[in-house]
């Protein structure tokens, strides 16, 4: 078997080698919606669209200076005839807007569209643009910096893949090391590790061949890393720890393998099945970004579930007694301070539960201020030049030509459009609109059309692009945006754009949260009623899970929206949370949480099974398994918790947030709150109503009940 499991791992390694060429560069967008239709008429009927594209021009000397002004058409030109663009203009281009120039003129921006998916121009149009632009020109006293939305997140892209090599070569020899501490023996810690990395190189592979049907982000293999170790490694260490308590019974290694195998690894599959349920539910939103961390975490699950049930016990079976600490022999091992921790809380269960509630909700109390907004280039830190670039632009532009909203009208005159323009104009926040009629200021025309009067027109239809301030599109986009569509139009008008395009990503993401939510907890509702045959249980463990959430969210508001945490690890707070980055953590840690549960629950529920004793079982329940639950915890935090060093600032959300609550989970809800809660529920915690207790009957998991010799000790 081990033969075999090498083997797979080496097909899983051969296909994981080009992994990351193979996944996409998902834009936020969400098809189907309102600003991905005028995405598609402006370039089907129009050949043109949102620039996605900038170059800034940056000069020692003023932007009208005929020197600079002769780099700058130059730019233009280059980006104009370069293959894979389709449109390009600037502050040097006749008729061009004064807004393409900063104020202290000695900057102006050259703005660019190119059409295809991010992955065409990302992938290919961008670097090779930036290699002719600095292959092209050299003058010391004029720099140019590449931009625009795309080059911000092909940035993060290549740095997400940076930090996941370094997290690499960081998370495998500190969790070793990490296991080497709980076991003391290093082959068993090799061993429990090698279940990480072999689902790690199992989802990467998995997402190689899925990266055939389907798009997969470039993140997901940040997912892969830290749930593919971390969710191993759990599962290794309860296959262990069972496996060892087996020796200590005085079972032979054949033996103890076995019946490691009978309880430990239903658990394992039961728990694996939370988890990947959790992770599933993110195929209700039709974003590929998204989806793409629910094919990762299901990977992950199945190829842990693999490495643990399948090599890792032929691995325990030919190290045998070699599995236990030195000296420690048959003898059972006193579970210690967890045991007595849950003792002492039964004892006063109403004192530690307040307690217990009273920190977790001042810890979560932050996150009633969450505001969700849309991302941009300060994900990255201060020092990339692309961030550089769009720090000026906020300091020294007025509004950036590239953030314009596009509306494209069906079967409008030229009058009609010229009164909807005026109107638009009118809106707080829009400098100027420009039409097929003339541009408008303020509810009154500036400028009547020129010689590009047709560009805006095709047959009857026609678009306009309004120019918002950066104070309205950094404070209010989604307002500006409602606003916008609000404007009376006597034709039919779809309003896009880049803001509107991030707006209704966002909107696409709220709007389907309350239908997440209920499936999350209607999942695990039923997981957990066929483990345990009680209705009390589930419900209290997925309120237990989203008081341990709370303090994720919490935390994220505090730290990440209102900058706390700024000073610490470098980024720059935008007073908004981008919302499908702590959506997926919710996610993420709902499942994990569960993951725990599970572990206890079986424990606890074996207990109760034999002895009958509600309050005894709990304790023994957690003393045997609150070890491993905190050995666990503390090699998955750890590995979530090495992310908090990126240079990208969701994946620190990402890394800090879920290392807390992991930890927050694996403490004060399973030491306290869980033992607190049971003492109080006493035998109802295992309550079902009759109907319900005949269909766990019938179709419910039924672990066999073990000797009483197991229950001797809290070991």
């Amino acid at each position: 078997m081990i033969t075999v499991s090498g083997l797979i791992f080496a097909l899983y390694l051969a296909l994981s080698a080009a992994v990351f060429d193979a996944l996409s560069l998902n834009r936020y967008e969400a098809p189907g919606s309102e600003s991905l239709q005028v995405r598609t008429a402006l370039a089907e009927r129009f050949g043109t669209g949102s620039p996605n594209i900038a170059v800034l021009v940056t000069s020692d000397s003023d932007v009208d200076d005929p020197d600079v002004a002769a780099v700058g058409k130059e730019v233009t030109a280059l980006l104009a005839g370069f293959p894979g663009i389709g449109a390009a203009r600037s502050y040097w281009t006749p008729g061009a807007p004064e807004s393409l120039a900063g104020r202290d003129g000695t900057t102006a921006l050259v703005l660019a569209w190119a059409p295809g998916d991010a992955d065409l121009v990302r992938g290919e149009v961008l670097p090779a643009l930036d290699a002719a632009i600095h292959r092209q020109f050299d003058d010391a006293s004029i720099r140019l910096t590449l931009g625009g939305a795309d080059e911000v997140f092909r940035t993060v892209a290549e740095q997400a893949r940076a930090d996941f090599l370094r997290a690499e070569m960081i998370v495998v020899p500190l969790v070793l090391g990490l296991l080497w501490l709980v076991y003391r023996r290093f082959r068993v810690a090799a061993a429990t590790l090698a279940v990480g990395l072999y689902s790690v190189a199992g989802t990467l592979a998995i997402l190689r061949l899925v990266s055939a049907f389907t798009d997969i982000s470039t993140f997901a293999a940040n997912i892969a890393l830290v749930m593919g170790i971390g969710l191993g490694v759990d599962y290794g260490l309860f296959m262990t720890y069972r496996f060892r308590e087996e020796l200590r019974r005085g079972s032979d290694p054949e033996q103890a393998t076995k019946d490691a195998m009978r309880s430990a690894g239903r658990t394992i599959l039961f728990s694996g099945a939370t988890v990947a349920a959790s992770l599933a539910v993110l195929f209700v939103f039709p974003l590929p970004f998204l989806s793409s961390f629910a094919y990762a975490g299901i990977a992950v699950v199945l190829t842990a579930i693999l490495g643990s049930t399948v090599f890792l016990p032929a691995v325990l079976r030919l190290l045998g007694t070699r599995v236990l600490r030195r000296n420690e022999g048959a003898t059972a091992v006193d579970a210690g301070g967890w045991a007595r921790l849950a003792s002492r809380v039964m004892r006063r269960p109403v004192a530690f539960g307040a307690l217990g509630l009273v920190l977790l909700i001042a810890l979560g109390a932050p996150a009633v201020a969450t505001e969700f907004g849309a991302p941009d280039d300060r994900l990255l830190r201060a020092g990339q030049p692309v961030r550089d670039m769009y720090d000026t632009i906020r300091e020294e532009f007025e509004a950036e030509d590239a953030d314009a909203v596009y509306i494209v009208a069906e079967s409008a005159t030229d009058a009609q459009i010229g009164r909807f323009a005026l109107d638009v104009s009118l809106v707080d926040g829009i400098v100027r609109v420009d039409s097929a009629t003339g541009s408008f200021e303020n509810g009154a025309l500036v400028e009547s059309a020129g010689a590009d009067r047709e560009r805006f027109r095709d047959g009857d239809a026609a678009y306009l692009t309004a120019l918002p301030t950066s104070d309205r599109l950094s404070s209010d986009p989604g307002g500006l945006i409602a606003d916008v569509r609000g404007v009376d139009h006597a034709f039919p008008a779809l309003v896009g754009g880049y803001p509107a395009e991030l707006v209704d990503y966002r909107a696409a993401v709220l709007e389907r949260l309350p239908v997440v939510l209920l499936l999350i907890l209607v999942v695990t509702f039923v997981l957990l009623f066929l483990m345990t045959g009680s209705v009390v249980a589930p419900l209290k463990a997925s309120v237990l899970n989203l008081l341990s959430l709370s303090v994720m969210f919490g935390v994220l508001v505090w730290g990440f929206q209102e900058g706390a945490l700024a000073p610490l690890l470098g980024f720059t707070p935008t007073g908004v949370i981008e919302p499908s980055i702590p959506l997926l953590m919710f996610c993420v840690a709902y499942g994990l949480s569960m993951d725990y549960e599970v572990f206890l629950l079986a424990r606890i529920k074996e207990d109760y099974d034999l002895t009958g004793d509600p309050r005894a079982s709990v304790v023994r329940g957690i003393g045997r398994s609150a070890p491993l639950i905190g050995a666990a915890a503390l090699t998955l935090g750890t590995s979530f918790l090495v992310y908090a060093t990126s240079e990208v600032t969701f994946l620190q959300q990402l890394g800090v947030g879920m290392a807390l609550a992991v930890l927050v989970d694996a403490t004060v809800i399973r030491g306290i709150l869980l033992p607190a809660f049971m003492r109080l529920a006493g035998r109802a915690n295992w309550w079902a109503p009759a109907p319900m207790r005949r269909l766990h009957a019938r179709i419910g998991w039924h672990e066999a009940v073990p000797s009483a010799r197991e229950f001797q000790s809290p070991a």
